[in-house]
């Protein structure tokens, strides 16, 4: 049988990872990754650590458990695998089955032959039409060398930092940023931090932290531009709405484009999401070429359509089954859940599955619980709060998703969630799971469970409850409304809910004083965190009293000004 022969355009994460997959199944095989730039298989997650600080070596960033660098020594010594730094695919015949490729420090163009084709050619950062976005101080953050900079200009002196883009990569920055002991204001054109993962109260919440710790937040605040310091220099940005902020440095993060220019122009099909389309062998319209990582578009695990969703995890996931699949495998990539987790700081943040605005543009018409916990019994110093969001579907409870955040052990439990959705799990099925417990790991039913059984509770017609944004309406409209408070007297006054329709009846005299409250008038019961207040409003439906739900949440989850 004649040697196979395997080319790779790409040389970060998919591409390495196909490549070396590859190689394992078939050792024979002739296998060539290109890559336009001169660092290959690098960590690109970790670029915020090292710009904090917490990666001390750039370089840890290129190596392998074992301190070895990933350069083209390493890959053709250990894997047999041609690595070509600094070499671009300029086109693909697909007829001939050639890659034209150009070397950039020559300028020398040749053809490669291959029998099978991989596209991880990534994607690249949005660079809005800005006035002064290529003035010296603007960054990306895209590689190491941009890492490399950026920690520069910080360990300089630069204090005064603007992000542009409150995703993902500014919120991992932002908290970079601020450890080095920086001045940091993000701007984000939408009206809310994290548009594109949280819904809004819980975007509150984080908002609401990030302002507790300094950074200066501007939400629904499109930046218009960057201000020359008449040496070249950025020294300020000024948004639509007429406000000007001093900036030092400025870092765009307003996301990626996947890179499809190649493939377009090879004549492959792209998706409804602008990414290459790929089917679940990550086989694209041309039988002999796969791609996978951030150039292409996934299926969704929840509603089954195509989803666009960079990450690395992914990425490597993609590069195992291309591997597998080129070298005459028959793997498949069932779809994503869109999991996604990071860390700001000591606040952790974690989405999987839908959120409830996604829901609804789904046709779904979701139930949710929204419930402050901490990660380990009250008991233990060690315990952390964290507030859980789970959406489900009304009509037959099937989870759609959760977010999660908070200083508490998030990840752990957007793992669980995660695990729920691959398998179409319900939020009973959720409730129902036998997961470990132990006072030092979590609490005796776990807050996940919990946010399932509330769920569930409001399906069985026994929550009724007033989500923070409705209730932040209605007084804001000067409703009259009684607001019954069932917490002590002590709670009250360390964190008062400060509005003049509040009757404070705490649940141990509730009993013996329900009938001090009118019954022709709303009631909404306040607690901590919603429990007290639920067994208020199951008595009090009990005593015949129906004009009343308790806020969702509780005052712990309250994103707004008490």
């Amino acid at each position: 049988m004649a040697t196979r022969r395997i080319v790779v355009i790409g040389g970060v994460a998919t591409g390495p990872k196909a490549a070396s997959r590859a190689r394992r199944r078939d050792p024979s095989a002739e296998i060539t990754v290109i890559e336009k730039g001169g660092l290959f298989s690098y960590a690109g997650c970790g670029l915020p650590f090292y710009i904090e600080g917490v990666v001390d070596d750039v370089e840890e960033l290129l190596c392998t458990s074992v301190g070895v660098v990933r350069d083209e020594r390493y890959f053709k010594d250990v894997k047999d695998i041609d690595i070509l730094g600094r070499t671009e695919a300029l086109s693909v015949d697909r007829s001939g089955k050639t890659v034209a490729v150009r070397k950039l420090e020559t300028g020398r163009v040749y053809d490669l032959a291959y029998d099978k084709l991989v596209f991880a050619v990534g994607a690249d950062p949005i660079i809005p039409r800005i006035e002064g976005v290529d003035l010296e101080g603007v960054y990306r953050l895209k590689d190491p060398m941009d890492a490399e900079a950026i920690r520069r200009e910080v360990d300089s002196g630069v204090k005064d930092v603007a992000i542009v883009g409150g995703g993902l990569i500014g919120m991992e920055t932002c908290g970079a940023f601020i450890s080095r002991g920086c001045r940091v204001a993000v701007f984000e054109m939408l009206d809310q931090l994290l548009p594109a993962l949280l819904d809004g109260d819980l975007a509150l919440l984080l908002e609401n932290y990030l302002t507790s710790v300094g950074v200066d937040v501007h939400t629904g605040s499109r930046v218009e531009k960057m201000v020359d310091d008449d040496s070249g220099r950025v020294s300020d940005i000024e948004t639509a709405d007429g406000g000007r902020f001093d900036a030092d440095l400025v870092l765009m993060a307003i996301g990626v484009r996947p890179n499809v220019a190649l493939a377009r122009d090879a004549g492959l099909k792209l998706g409804d999401t602008g990414a290459i389309a790929v089917d679940e062998r990550l086989q694209t319209s041309d039988p002999d070429i796969y791609a996978g990582g951030d150039c292409v578009e996934n299926t969704c695990l929840v509603t089954g359509g195509k989803v666009y969703m960079p990450l690395g995890s992914t990425a490597n996931r993609h590069g195992r089954i291309i591997g597998d699949n080129v070298t005459g495998g028959s793997s498949t990539f069932p779809g994503v859940a869109r999991t996604t987790v990071f860390k700001v700081l000591d606040y952790n943040v974690g989405k999987t599955g839908l959120n409830e605005r996604e829901a609804r543009e789904a046709g779904y018409d979701p139930v949710v619980s929204v419930v402050p916990k901490t990660d380990r019994p009250h008991y233990l110093k060690a315990a952390r709060p964290f507030t859980v969001k789970l959406i489900a579907d009304g009509e037959t409870g099937r989870l759609l998703g959760g977010q999660i955040l908070g200083p508490g052990e998030v990840v752990k439990r957007i793992d669980i969630l995660a695990t729920a959705l691959r398998f179409g799990a319900s939020v009973e099925d959720v409730a129902d799971l036998d997961l470990g417990y132990a006072p030092p790991y979590s609490t005796a039913i776990d807050p996940v469970a919990h946010a399932a059984n509330v769920v569930r509770n409001k399906m069985d017609g026994l929550a009724h409850v007033i989500s923070a944004a409705e209730l932040k309406a209605k007084l804001d409209g000067g409703e009259d409304l009684i607001l019954l408070d069932v917490k002590t007297p002590e709670e009250v006054a360390r964190k008062p809910f400060r509005d003049l329709r509040v009757t404070l009846i705490p649940l141990a005299q509730l009993r013996r004083r329900f009938e001090e409250l009118p019954r022709d008038k709303e009631i909404v019961l306040l607690c901590r965190t919603g429990v007290r207040a639920y067994e208020a409003q199951r008595f009090l439906n009990g005593r015949g009293y129906r004009y009343m739900r308790f806020l969702e949440g509780g005052i712990n989850a309250w994103p707004y000004p008490l």
